[in-house]
């Protein structure tokens, strides 16, 4: 089984990862950083990036850490963070979009779309993009521990965090800002399928672009952390008699670093615990089902992303 144990030396490289004060983003963050990587926690307040620097530094990783404040339910602040980030740094080796909200109460992002599906997807489709410029400048690393010592990999490599819930999912282009109704499972499911057609569609322009970045989606399973809040007791009793014992957040954690740093990982890729139902286990990549693989649902829906947040990604005619 694979662990953190056996991720290989990260020094020298510059990774974010969004939601990293909490639960599996935490997690991530932490055995990053205890492998050397620089890991900036992109959080969206000064208050929760300050609490989880200052936790992950008792743990005594190798790496370095930094803040930084990003809202994903604000596209002019996801703007603000991507430029600010660019401005500081010259390299970005991983990015992880992690951070995410689960069936809250109907509430709408700054810009007016429903809140799941604007800081799951919207939000980190745009951060995606501002910094794609950076990901794809970014050289691969000769990696120390590899198959072949010494041999570059590939440059950088976007992760995004799905669910098992896409499984449900299902784009409805004519509610995406609440407009019509809203149950908030439904509009979760939602927002995890656009997260592996965006996954999926975004690889596919990388390569009809040529370009050397690599684009993956995992799903952490069911975990004991706090994107449970919004439910109620009977909901969340309901939940663990249908899907069984949860998981600690290290574990968690795992798809989404296996996605990040592991040498036969390509782009297209959907990490998952191993267990049937992918709700427990150790990272193993998983078959994508095939509506999360439409490329007309994953056109249209790229296609409105980038017209409502104006951000501009490779094309797959370039």
């Amino acid at each position: 089984m694979w662990t953190k144990k056996n991720i290989g030396d990260q020094t020298g490289k510059t990774v974010i990862v969004t939601g990293a004060n909490t639960g599996i983003g935490y997690e991530t963050a932490l055995a990053l950083f205890e492998a050397g990587a620089h890991v900036v926690l992109a959080c969206r307040s000064e208050r929760n990036a300050q609490d989880a620097e200052a936790r992950l530094r008792t743990q005594g990783g190798k790496g370095t850490l930094e803040t930084a404040i990003l809202n994903l339910a604000n596209l002019s602040a996801v703007s603000e963070f991507a430029h600010a980030f660019i401005q500081k740094h010259d390299k970005l080796d991983i990015l992880i979009n992690n951070a995410g909200v689960m069936t809250p109460p109907a509430s709408k992002t700054d810009d007016g779309y429903e809140l799941q599906f604007g800081v799951n997807f919207l939000g980190h489709y745009a951060l995606t993009g501002h910094l794609y410029p950076l990901l794809n400048s970014t050289p691969g690393a000769a990696t120390p521990g590899a198959a072949t010592p010494g041999v570059a990999t590939p440059g950088s490599r976007i992760v995004t965090v799905s669910s098992m819930a896409y499984l449900r999912g299902a784009i409805d282009f004519d509610n995406l800002r609440s407009e019509h109704s809203y149950d908030a499972f439904r509009e979760y499911a939602q927002s995890k399928l656009a997260d592996v057609l965006f996954s999926v569609e975004l690889q596919r322009r990388i390569e009809a672009a040529g370009d050397q970045v690599i684009s993956v989606a995992a799903q952490p399973g069911a975990n004991k952390t706090d994107l449970s809040r919004f439910m109620s007791e009977a909901e969340y009793n309901a939940a663990i008699d249908r899907i069984g014992e949860l998981m600690d957040p290290w574990q968690g954690a795992l798809p989404s670093l296996y996605a990040a740093v592991a040498e036969d990982v390509q782009g297209g890729d959907f990490y998952s615990p191993d267990e049937p139902g992918g709700y427990r286990g150790y990272p193993a990549k998983l078959a994508i089902e095939p509506h999360g693989l439409d490329e007309a649902v994953a056109s249209r829906l790229w296609e409105w992303a980038e017209k409502v947040t104006r951000v501009a990604y490779p094309r797959a005619d370039s």
